[in-house]
């Protein structure tokens, strides 16, 4: 049950949560979800009536932790007031560290709430759609029930909460997709960018203090007042910024004899701050700094750092400026990680303990799935420090423990961000049965979210994979998952409420099938030579450094993928190093870690002066992109094929019935025996395929592509081998999107003719990073 956030002042960390047992199933519109930490989660759907009637709360009251009292920003308050009275939403918007996030904590507790009641949320790294089921859960004792997109604004309908959003730095389409989730209610937005405008609401530009504010922030950390001449210098250097006269402050606070520092090295105080801490404060600020824009809970701050009371430390390192106080814990704050990346003699933490603690306490039972799902950025940072560091092994391991309890948390935008971390980590560690479960998780993902050309191929490559490891629970499991894959728009009868979306659904999504939320990493960094330098941009990016370990560090995130939050926390923050090495008694990679176990292209690493934007681009699409291999009927494909004719009594399946235009094989025209590839062939998923002879050592098929296509494949060769090129499409919108290359598959058969083995490698990119999912091994049998 959501916490309402009482005025006792008590923060109690992710204050949403699911209702229910957090270990069994949850439901998703129309599907109920039984989540398998080791086979694959299982589908089914529910009927009319038996899914849950979510109660709307008599009281909605989910308030921000309580704070002190904003100085000189009774104009700001006033216009948000205004602004809500008229009936309209408002967005607060200006640089970091102007004060935008204590002006919206201070609003959302003290002005009147009006209507139904107040929410307050954090946006940071979150997707639209996570947000909006928080609102709702906000709003309603829910049962673990995630309702689909077309059910969630009837659900929100009537509800007049304020709902007051921090960190929301998303695009004015993103923004208007979190209002639409409550049609009813008043938003208050704050985050760097204006965004909003015209008919959606007002934005508000939220500025630097006023000097006798300024002058009042000092007297108060410092216990008296200052000089007026320097006070006056100060806040003119700042600009009026609060968290910059904060640390000026904490400076002269923490060295009395030293005073205040000069207006000129205003913004230049977090080495000198740093130079004051004590060794506790600054071990628990490495870590932060080690993930990044994450937050994290006073809990395992503690436990990784060694501080004995981690809550009151981290308070202290807010209160100089360093870290920031979220709802569930504390982040670094804007600008302390590239300081923290200059500073000498600072020990990098253990990666394989960084791992294993979050690994371990993921996967525990007793482990809120809210909690989970609060932590997934640093989860997610964790797995890509574990890819930069060569340690495959170690990202799988925090992905795969993770999942099950981000699945049950029904935030599905953060589940797929992950999913999609794990699965090329799996290849290249050569971990086939992780690589099978992600693709089936991605897959039910993918149901769920009503990504039909999307689930149909995953879960179809799932139950390759998993026949191939002989887990016939895992295949059994990806099979039933299969038939409830979403029919097309306007389908009709045969699924619940036909045309329109089953689960959640995607948001942003285009007609006709939806995004892949969640299918791209949410901060695609790429790799730089340590000598490179800098990446240019506004703000300035911050410096790559070498670590001791000798690994590179990652530069500026680059360009965001678009169902993600526009700017994050820190721009240019990419960590501190981390020790890779395995620690004692810890696992060493798998073996085969070495081997990718599929297609990757990736160009090689970057080099110095390499484009930082265009390295970015290619990270992002490697985790974007399954690659669809069009116009062969095999495997993924042969299945979909199967599906789409499942009712027909003949058992020959279309690709092999479909009489041949003039001039390309024609139909069977006899019983004699096949000879080379000529004939019907099953493929190891149980489905089936038809070569026709098309002239000396050609062989073509026809039938239904993935993406909906009747196509015609020619395989050419000699011997007992031959191959045919296809090209692979970018499915990270949920259906054939741009060519990104071409897939060249080979069949080469057995001595008898009567099985045949298939490669799959790609020939051609048009661009670095293409990662072809569907390029894993098959067989072929002829029928008996």
């Amino acid at each position: 049950m959501a916490d309402t956030g009482e005025d006792d002042g008590t923060r109690t960390g992710n204050r949403v949560d699911i209702d229910g047992d957090a270990t069994g199933p949850v439901i998703a519109g129309n599907y109920n979800v039984v989540v398998d930490a080791q086979h694959g989660s299982t589908v089914t759907v529910l009927m009319d009536g038996q899914r849950p009637r979510p109660r709307r709360r008599d009281r909605i009251r989910l308030l921000p932790r309580r704070q002190g009292t904003p100085l000189g920003r009774d104009a700001d308050l006033a216009a948000i007031a205004a602004a809500l009275h008229a009936g309209e939403s408002v967005q607060l918007w200006g640089p970091p560290g102007v004060g935008k996030s204590a002006l919206l904590r201070y609003a959302a507790r003290t002005l009147d709430a009006g209507g139904d009641g107040v929410v307050f949320l954090d946006a940071a790294r979150r997707e639209p759609e996570d947000l909006a089921q928080d609102i709702f859960e906000a709003c309603h004792s829910t049962g673990g029930y995630a309702p689909s997109r077309g059910e969630l604004p009837q659900l929100m309908e009537g509800v007049e909460a304020t709902v007051y959003v921090d960190n929301a730095d998303y695009t004015a389409e993103q923004l208007r997709t979190v209002m639409d989730a409550a049609p009813d209610a008043l938003f208050v937005f704050a985050g760097r960018e204006e965004v909003l405008r015209g008919t959606d609401g007002r934005a508000h530009r939220v500025e630097g203090i006023t000097r006798d504010a300024a002058a009042e922030l000092l007297t108060r950390e410092l216990g008296g007042p200052g000089d007026p001449g320097l006070v006056t210098a100060l806040w003119e250097a700042a600009a009026g910024t609060p968290l910059l006269l904060l640390r000026a402050a904490a400076v002269a606070r923490l060295d009395p004899a030293a005073g205040l520092p000069r207006p000129g090295a205003v913004r230049e105080l977090l080495h000198p701050l740093f130079d004051r801490l004590d060794e506790p404060s600054l071990r628990a600020l490495h870590l932060l700094g080690t993930f990044r824009d994450a937050e994290l809970d006073p809990e395992h701050i503690g436990a990784l750092s060694g501080t004995p009371d981690a809550a009151a430390l981290c308070a202290g390192l807010a209160g100089l400026g360093l870290a920031e106080e979220t709802e569930l814990g504390y982040r670094v704050a804007d600008g302390v990680v590239a300081a923290l990346r200059e500073r000498q003699g600072l020990r990098p933490y253990a990666l394989e303990r960084l791992c294993g603690y979050f690994a371990d306490w993921a996967a525990r039972p007793e482990t809120p799935a809210a909690q989970v799902a609060g932590h997934a950025r640093a989860l997610e940072v964790l797995a890509e420090l574990a890819e930069q560091s060569g340690r495959a092994d170690l990202a799988v391991r925090v992905v795969r423990a993770a999942s099950p309890a981000l699945a049950r948390s029904l935030r599905f935008g953060v589940w797929g961000r992950l999913l999609d971390q794990g699965l090329p980590a799996a290849q290249r560690a050569g971990d086939r049965q992780a690589e099978a479960y992600f693709t089936h998780e991605r897959g039910v993902r993918a149901v769920l979210t009503g990504n039909r050309v999307l689930a149909a191929v995953l879960l179809a490559e799932a139950g390759i994979l998993w026949r191939q490891l002989g887990d016939t629970q895992g295949a059994d499991a990806a099979a039933n998952a299969q038939q409830y894959v979403p029919q097309e728009p306007g389908a009709g009868a045969g699924s619940p409420d036909a045309g329109s979306p089953d689960g959640p659904g995607e948001v942003n999504a285009p007609e006709g099938g939806g995004s892949d939320i969640g299918s791209s990493s949410t901060d695609p960094t790429p790799l730089q030579d340590p000598t490179a330098g800098t990446v240019p941009g506004t703000p300035a990016p911050e410096p790559a450094l070498t670590p001791e370990t000798g690994a590179s560090m990652p530069t500026d995130p680059g360009p965001t993928a678009p169902d993600m939050p526009t700017v994050p926390s820190d721009p240019g923050a990419s960590g501190m190093p981390v020790d890779p090495s395995p620690g004692a008694g810890s696992l060493a990679p798998p073996p085969g870690a070495a081997d990718l176990g599929s297609a990757v292209v990736t160009g090689g690493g970057s080099t110095a002066g390499a484009s930082a934007a265009g390295m970015s681009a290619a990270v992002a699409t490697a985790l974007k992109v399954f690659a669809v291999i069009a116009a062969l009927v095999i495997a993924a494909v042969a299945v979909q094929q199967n599906r789409d004719t499942s009712e027909s009594s003949s058992p020959t399946p279309v690709s092999g019935s479909t009489t041949m235009d003039a001039g390309q094989g024609g139909g069977p025209t006899s019983d004699a025996e096949p000879t080379g590839l000529a004939g019907v062939w099953l493929n190891s998923d149980g489905g089936s395929v038809e070569f026709f002879e098309a002239g000396a050592g050609r062989y073509r098929t026809r039938g239904k592509d993935v993406c909906g296509n009747m196509t015609t494949s020619e395989f050419s060769g000699e011997g007992n081998t031959y191959s045919a090129t296809a090209p692979v499409y970018d499915m990270a919108g949920g259906s054939c999107g741009e060519v990104l290359g071409r897939v060249r598959t080979t069949i080469t058969l057995s001595e008898d003719g009567d099985s045949a083995s298939g490669t799959r490698e790609m020939t051609s990119t048009v661009r670095e990073g293409v990662t072809c999912y569907g390029c894993t091994p098959f067989t072929l049998t002829r029928p008996s």
